[in-house]
């Protein structure tokens, strides 16, 4: 006689996939750690002569001499128009109308200037990443980035919840207002549930 044990499979939700656990006070928890995020200021060196783009990176270097293990994230804050753009301009070549194909003509000419406004957002995160700190460790080291990268020059500011949402669903595709996100998918409705049962 067999007997068949039966084994429970893993659902992985998407935090598991890629990682992610709760928000904490400073920053995020993952699975490899506790990352703290700061945002820099970028600089339009398009205007600035070669010696102070040259000054610029020597600040940098600085920074990463300083703090070896930070972790640097560059990103477009902005979106991507290009299917859009490529839709209408199949509609605006299969248009016979003339009104309508003014109208989509209007919308192209809109879309390319959204993207030429957006396309210089960049958006700098640097991170550190801790693992086994204890929490006076942790507050003496971000206050010693912090510093560090304030010192070289760079405008630079400790990313709040808000700010590593919206940085997160950029990053993933998946929102231009990560902020607005909730920490909970359908945690909302629960909430709604809870007061009609009181009420």
């Amino acid at each position: 006689m067999f007997r068949f044990s039966k084994k429970k499979k893993n659902k992985n939700t998407v935090q598991d996939l890629i990682g992610i656990l709760p928000f904490f006070n400073k920053g995020l928890k993952t699975k490899n750690g506790e990352l703290v995020y700061f945002i820099i200021s970028p600089t339009n060196i398009s205007v600035l002569s070669n010696e102070n783009i040259q000054t610029k990176i020597w600040h940098l270097m600085q920074v990463l001499s300083a703090q070896p293990n930070i972790e640097i994230t560059c990103m477009d804050s902005c979106e991507r128009f290009d299917d859009n753009k490529s839709f209408m301009l199949e509609r605006f070549n299969e248009e016979t109308n003339l009104s309508v194909k003014e109208c989509i003509k209007k919308d192209i000419d809109y879309l390319d200037n959204i993207q030429i406004e957006m396309s210089t957002a960049r958006q700098f995160m640097f991170s550190v990443r801790f693992r086994k700190e204890k929490e006076e460790q942790i507050f003496n080291q971000v206050n010693k980035v912090e510093k560090a990268i304030a010192e070289q020059g760079f405008e630079v500011k400790r990313a709040k919840k808000d700010d590593i949402k919206r940085f997160l669903a950029i990053y993933f595709g998946a929102s231009m207002q990560g902020e607005l996100i909730p920490d909970v998918d359908g945690g909302d409705c629960f909430e709604e549930e809870i007061k009609k049962a009181v009420a």
